[in-house]
């Protein structure tokens, strides 16, 4: 199951707690979360991480894409 968690505009902590939501929610699977700015994607990367998820970044332009897996 593959979801997609879009938290582009969006400041800390709202792209840390809509991708809690969705990892809380799968107990394995793949996320793709989109987000616009370094902090975002360091502090979704650390959380994802640190629940035991893989996380691979790309970065399109001036947005991240995680895409984070267990």
């Amino acid at each position: 199951m593959s979801k997609i968690v879009d938290a582009r505009g969006l400041l800390c902590p709202e792209p840390i707690l809509l991708t809690k939501k969705v990892i809380d929610q799968l107990p394995s699977g793949s996320i793709e979360v989109i987000v616009d700015n370094p902090a975002a994607k360091e502090n979704v990367t650390r959380l994802c991480e640190n629940k035991g998820w893989n996380v691979v970044i790309k970065q399109q332009g001036y947005e991240y894409i995680l895409n984070i897996s267990r």
